[in-house]
């Protein structure tokens, strides 16, 4: 971390945690943020269900919900970005405080509850997106919607020209009775939809499932299987957990979705578990607590074919994906792989 970040970081954690995610959003606006650009080798360029990436550290959704600094983000050192979740309409999201610093652990709870411009407002934003950026969207649902399912649907056909892949965000804590999606039936016939509604485009794009961590084994082997039959084309893995095992300090009780360091083994053990489950069938992005280029490759090594993070740069700064990144390589390197896709497995049973 640079001299720059830490004290950008110090100034940032007197601030409430929300009022300091939308300074750091508007100083990338604004240019003030170093940027380190592409960071890219031949042994980190990936491929993700059919997306070229020039690594595999994406930005997780949550962090640019609006899609509001996707230029500067594009010279972040990610090699893809997920922005939103986007919901058909604007919606609030929760009453704060919504957003709490668990700096002891290295995490964070949220409980946001979608709050977004909407899909139009947000299409609008992405239709002038930088062209050379991978760009997803997580797809949300209303909290007063009446047909959550096709939620999603509307959320795609509106965003959908302008991107280069979409996640179904049935995982989320924080939307009462989300999660209820991720039951086989309803899953099913959510996916078939949301496929229904990518087959309508003019250019088609990978969709992506996020799964919760929370999930039991038999609720884990349905979502395998769903995800196996639906033709979806990767999934998450994870969310947010609900579990609070282990925490400190005054908000470690707060209600909402736990991210960050205390995650990792936790959404570790589902990722190896759902590649087990799907025999390498569908691609994996292995997401929570990821703080280290070593946490990265754990990831990989349990099977993910790409990664994503997001609570950890509270805590070590936006230059933490290129260092990531940069480590990640050098640790194939030393492990004698050529690329992250001969990686991808190889010490998934240290997880089961």
């Amino acid at each position: 971390m640079t001299a720059v970040e830490r004290l950008g970081l110090a100034a940032l954690h007197r601030l409430d945690p929300e009022q300091a995610h939308g300074l750091s959003l508007k100083a990338l606006q604004l240019g003030l943020v170093p940027l380190p650009g592409t960071v890219t080798s031949e042994r980190l360029r990936t491929r993700l269900a059919g997306l070229d990436l020039p690594n595999p550290v994406g930005l997780a959704a949550g962090f640019d919900k609006n899609a509001t600094t996707l230029a500067p983000l594009a010279r972040a050192g990610f090699g893809f970005l997920e922005v939103g979740a986007a919901t058909p309409r604007p919606q609030p999201g929760n009453p704060r405080p919504r957003l709490f610093r668990l700096s002891a652990d290295r995490a964070a709870i949220n409980r946001f509850g979608f709050n977004n411009d909407g899909a139009p407002a947000i299409a609008a934003r992405l239709a002038h997106r930088p062209a050379a950026a991978v760009i997803g969207l997580n797809l949300g649902a209303n909290k007063d919607s009446e047909d959550r399912a096709h939620d999603f649907s509307a959320v795609l056909a509106a965003c959908g020209a302008h991107l280069d892949f979409a996640t179904v965000n049935v995982s989320s804590p924080n939307t009462e009775k989300l999660r209820d999606l991720q039951g086989k039936a309803a899953l099913s016939a959510l996916l078939a939809g949301v496929l229904q509604t990518r087959a309508a485009l003019a250019r088609p794009i990978p969709i992506f499932l996020k799964i919760a961590p929370d999930l039991a084994e038999a609720e884990l082997a349905d979502v395998a299987e769903v995800a196996l039959a639906s033709g979806i084309d990767g999934v998450i893995a994870t969310n947010t957990t609900l579990d609070r095992s282990g925490l400190h300090g005054p908000h470690a009780q707060e209600k909402g979705g736990l991210s960050g360091a205390p995650l990792f083994e936790k959404s570790t053990r589902v990722l190896a578990r759902l590649s087990q489950m799907t025999e390498g069938r569908l691609p994996l992005i292995g997401v929570g607590g990821i703080t280290t280029p070593e946490d990265a490759y754990a990831k990989i090594r349990a099977g993910a074919s790409a990664v994503q993070l997001y609570t950890a740069m509270v805590y070590e700064g936006i230059g933490l994906a290129a260092r990531v990144a940069r480590g990640l390589d050098a640790l194939l390197a030393r492990d004698g792989f050529a690329s992250v896709a001969e990686a991808v497995g190889t010490g998934r049973k240290d997880w089961l």
